[in-house]
């Protein structure tokens, strides 16, 4: 199906020239002063003020005299020839990532006023990538759950249909993203959050492999470690972009480790081909809304001519065991960190259901049952790494149904089948976050009723490269642009 346009009820306006260039393009051109970084962040802070009040993506926006201030001393700076490889441009931080001087939320109230004293490690070498900072994307409290709303700032809608859910937990990114209101931005995944929001707002997310890009400063540095920060774009070029400043060895993070090289370029090199292994819905164990598989099937024809093969398979391990073993690695770590809270009565009444369930969920855990979940996720790494033996990627709807409505907190039913708990519709994340695997999610289409899917290609761990090339290809592919907005 051809995309649409986005829905008229947004009344939005084409995004100027400017918005529309990628941010590697707008990057070389601040660097070579065809473009001022002054330019750049007046075009993009207009574009805001057109298209955030209509979808509430981006939140704790500083003022704008302030930005341009930066802006105007960044160009000062490029005269003397600094310049980092974001040098110049306007980034906003999801709202689940301190930053140093700007109210950080986590999407609670709890934390409605809280302004950090540092940045996260991401964040940081963002900054000395020459990014000028200039607010936040929106997130669902804490990150729980794959709708983005939550009290403190209300809900973020979707860039194609304001009726819709955004996705989350990423799910300002995401739109942010689709109606140009951002070049590129971070995003954080656990159950989903860099693949489901780039999914139902037609853009990329990529999840990389478990340490690529350290996680912290926290109290937790060798255990939490499902958790994931990676890059969101309309395009590959530019979550490379974004990822080679991610990515590192950071002594404070021991469980970090540096790249292979860049990989923006990378990039230069083309995929080769390969073998695809097609996972469906896991030999019916996944229910998947009507309509998912086939734009999933239909996108993976695309590979055949950058010389991919695809073959459907399911592999052999018990998939119900695999996703009770994410739900009490995830209770074990999400759900712990939030005891704090939870043990004080003031607090806890301001939790949401979610994230009362997560620390209650904790609360009940005992060494055993972690000890018997971490071993399911070893034996399912050691049959992903049999897969990868036979096949270079594997391939997985990113979401088990359509953008849905956004005053629905999470589905409560997917294919006639009950969803036990607030994340139980997103289980189709879990085989890739459980064996610390890098994923992607690229656009797979649109159905009749103009709700965007896409669809996950897994690499094996560490083989982020590998992924980011097969993802490429497969753009190059693409009859239609990412993002909800016709080019200008």
């Amino acid at each position: 199906m051809s995309p649409p346009r986005p829905d008229t009820r947004h009344a939005l306006p084409p995004a100027s020239e400017i918005c529309r260039l990628s941010a590697v393009e707008l990057a070389e051109s601040i660097r070579a002063r065809r473009l001022s970084a002054g330019e750049v962040a007046t075009a993009f802070l207009d574009r805001i003020e057109t298209a955030n009040p209509l979808v509430n993506a981006i939140v704790s926006l500083r003022d704008r005299a302030d930005i341009l201030k930066e802006a105007e001393a960044a160009d000062a700076r490029a005269k003397d020839g600094a310049a980092g490889p974001l040098f110049g441009l306007p980034l906003a931080i999801k709202d689940l990532a301190q930053t140093r001087g700007l109210t950080t939320t986590f999407g609670s109230p709890i934390f409605a006023d809280f302004v950090p004293e540092e940045d996260d490690y991401f964040v940081e070498r963002i900054r000395k990538a020459g990014a000028i900072i200039i607010g936040k994307t929106n997130t669902p409290e804490f990150g729980f759950g794959s709708n983005t709303y939550n009290p403190v700032f209300g809900p973020t809608l979707n860039a194609f249909d304001p009726a819709w859910t955004a996705g989350g937990s990423s799910g300002g990114a995401a739109v942010a993203l689709a109606l140009d209101m951002v070049p590129v931005a971070d995003g954080s995944d656990f159950g989903g959050s860099l693949r489901n929001p780039a999914a139902y707002n037609n853009v990329y997310g990529f999840r990389p492999s478990q340490g690529l890009v350290p996680g912290g400063p926290g109290p937790e540095v060798f255990h939490a470690q499902m958790g994931v920060e990676g890059p969101m774009a309309r395009n590959v070029r530019d979550m490379a972009l974004l990822l080679d400043v991610q990515a590192g060895h950071h002594p404070h993070a021991p469980l970090s480790y540096d790249a292979d090289g860049s990989f923006l370029a990378g990039l230069k090199t083309p995929a080769e081909g390969g073998r695809i292994a097609w996972l469906g819905d896991l030999g019916g164990h996944l229910p998947l809304e009507d309509g998912i598989p086939a734009l999933c099937e239909a996108s993976l024809t695309r590979f055949a001519d950058a010389g991919f093969v695809t073959e459907p398979l399911v592999p052999d391990f018990d998939f119900e065991a695999l996703w009770q073993a994410f739900v009490v690695l995830r209770q074990a770590t999400s759900g712990c960190a939030l005891k704090p809270l939870y043990d004080d009565p003031q607090k806890r009444s301001l939790l949401k259901p979610e994230a009362v369930w997560e620390a209650e969920g904790a609360l009940r855990l005992t060494a055993p049952q972690i000890h018997e979940a971490a071993q399911i996720r070893s034996a399912w790494l050691r049959t992903l790494l049999s897969l990868f033996e036979r096949f270079d990627l594997l391939a997985l709807p990113s979401a088990q149904v359509f953008p849905f409505a956004i005053g629905t907190h999470w589905p409560g039913e997917v294919a006639g089948r009950t969803m036990n708990s607030y994340h139980r519709w997103m289980q189709v994340s879990a085989p890739a976050t459980l064996g610390a695997c890098p994923a992607v999610n690229v656009p797979a289409g649109f159905d009749a009723k103009r709700r965007p899917m896409g669809m996950q290609l897994i690499g094996r761990p560490r083989g982020d490269m590998d992924v980011l090339r097969a993802a490429a290809a497969y753009e190059a592919t693409l009859p239609w642009p990412s993002g909800a907005t016709p080019s200008v």
